[in-house]
């Protein structure tokens, strides 16, 4: 019986395997900053750790970073005091983003974040981090909102950032942001569209981003078109 017609089998599968993970391996490593000419950011919060800011500040492909500050009307971000420090240490454009908790009182809400967001440590706008209606109605959940927002605008006498998914978007907030200027949330390899036809002025496109200096995954957003970093840029009075 011959034996080399099933050994030859097992080894060109064996190498078929070692090339196709070669292959996925190499693709993994060329990332939208390395295919187009936009301007890319990323943002942090205290689940990336410790991070080695002198390498983030070296890299010249990421324009801007925004930091978690806050949640809710009293969760502080383990990490935001360091990594506001850090962040400008090395060079950076630093903005600070609130996760909206809807059922929670927006004053407290309103305090929790401007006790962190300080105007003299932001050279971008305010951020808000909205995910969720916390079992609201979408007139409810917006009613909500929309007084956060006001608060918001009138404390730093400029309107937020907006940040929010494209699907929950397209459910909650079709037509509604049409002031704002908004980052896109949507993990896809083609830009995201939303139902309402509006303008996008960035878009995370990534989750599982990777960057030197950073163990893990990172979120990873670039501007949409012709939208440049000096349209987020923080108007200190």
């Amino acid at each position: 019986m011959c034996t080399f017609a099933p050994m030859k089998r097992t080894l060109a599968i064996v190498i078929s395997i070692i090339y196709a993970f070669t292959t996925y391996a190499q693709s993994s490593l060329v990332q939208c900053e390395d295919t187009c000419d936009h301007v890319h950011g990323i943002d942090l919060s205290h689940y990336q750790g410790n991070v080695f800011w002198q390498a983030i500040g070296e890299n010249k492909k990421m324009a801007y970073v925004y930091l978690k500050a806050t949640e809710g009307g009293d969760r502080i971000d383990d990490m935001f005091q360091r990594n506001i420090q850090m962040a400008h240490e090395h060079g950076l454009m630093v903005g600070a983003y609130h996760f909206y908790r809807p059922k929670t009182p927006q004053e407290l809400q309103l305090a929790n974040f401007t006790k962190q967001c300080l105007p003299d440590e932001q050279e971008l706008l305010p951020m808000i981090d909205i995910e969720t209606t916390g079992g609201l109605t979408t007139e409810v959940f917006c009613d909500s909102l929309f007084l956060f927002l006001e608060l918001i605008e009138k404390e730093y006498r400029q309107k937020p950032l907006i940040y929010t998914g494209a699907n929950f978007y397209d459910k909650h907030l079709q037509g509604k942001l049409d002031d704002y200027k908004i980052m896109i949330a949507q993990y896809t390899d083609f830009e995201p569209q939303l139902k309402d036809g509006r303008d996008i002025t960035m878009w995370q496109y990534t989750g599982k981003g990777h960057i030197d200096g950073v163990r893990g995954y990172i979120d990873k957003s670039r501007f949409m078109g012709r939208h440049r970093l000096r349209e987020i840029r923080y108007r200190h009075r």
